[in-house]
């Protein structure tokens, strides 16, 4: 057993309380959920190998709901099989990260300003994320900036009340989690783009929806750059 594989195995144990509870048919959508959140947190890191013994022994499930599991992950391009050498959790390229780029510049600035009525719901959503990230950022707390900015996002495109842009962008997000890694040495990345979300957020609090599109333009082209220069370096 790997040193990951360890590590992996301490952590997934918090995840496994309750799955004797969980009826067959949920069992591999439990498994993938499980995966996902640890891939998520970063306890799982990108290229990562998955043993199946490992994994079915501290799950308590077969192999043939882990590889249920893997297919669905591998789907959503968070894993990835190689063959005769096994499945590794997923590690985006240059070009991924370009891809994932291209997805988000179609989604989030149209969201932003699209001419839909924005519901004082959503709006409230956006200021109080955008709260949790400058509170998170005045604390040096760069694990809850992360998960605020992907939260902020996520509610962008909620903006275009879309339950298949929701679903793609969801699809994004989780490997957007992956090439965050790239910025580990980088504590200040996800602070930059937390006061660029507070200012997207005034500009929809005045009703500047055009512009907060605008602005998010801009903001994705500077995220990319870094995220290349990063895992190009």
């Amino acid at each position: 057993m790997t040193l990951t594989q360890a590590l992996a195995k301490h952590k997934l144990a918090k995840h496994s309380q309750g799955s004797s509870n969980a009826k067959p048919a949920q069992t591999g959508l439990w498994v993938a959920q499980v995966l996902r959140t640890c891939i998520n947190d970063g306890e799982l890191v990108p290229g990562a190998k998955l043993s199946e013994e490992v994994l079915g022994q501290l799950l308590g499930v077969s192999r043939n709901t882990l590889r249920e599991a893997f297919t669905a992950l591998s789907a959503e391009r968070i894993l990835t099989r190689i063959p005769n050498r096994g499945v590794f959790v997923a590690a985006p390229t240059a070009e991924d990260v370009r891809e994932m780029y291209r997805v988000r510049r179609v989604l989030e600035p149209s969201a932003l300003a699209a001419p839909n009525p924005l519901s004082e719901q959503a709006l409230a959503a956006l200021v109080q994320v955008t709260e949790a990230g400058l509170a998170a950022r005045s604390r040096a707390d760069t694990p809850g900036m992360a998960n605020a900015n992907q939260e902020f996002h996520k509610l962008v495109v909620a903006l275009a009340s879309s339950t298949r842009l929701d679903a793609l962008m969801a699809q994004v997000l989780a490997e957007m989690r992956l090439v965050f890694h790239a910025m580990a040495k980088d504590p200040a990345f996800h602070g930059r783009f937390v006061l660029e979300n507070a200012t997207i957020t005034a500009l929809l609090v005045q009703g500047s929806r055009v512009q907060a599109g605008q602005a998010m333009a801009g903001y994705l082209d500077r995220a990319e750059a870094e995220l290349l220069a990063a895992i190009v370096a």
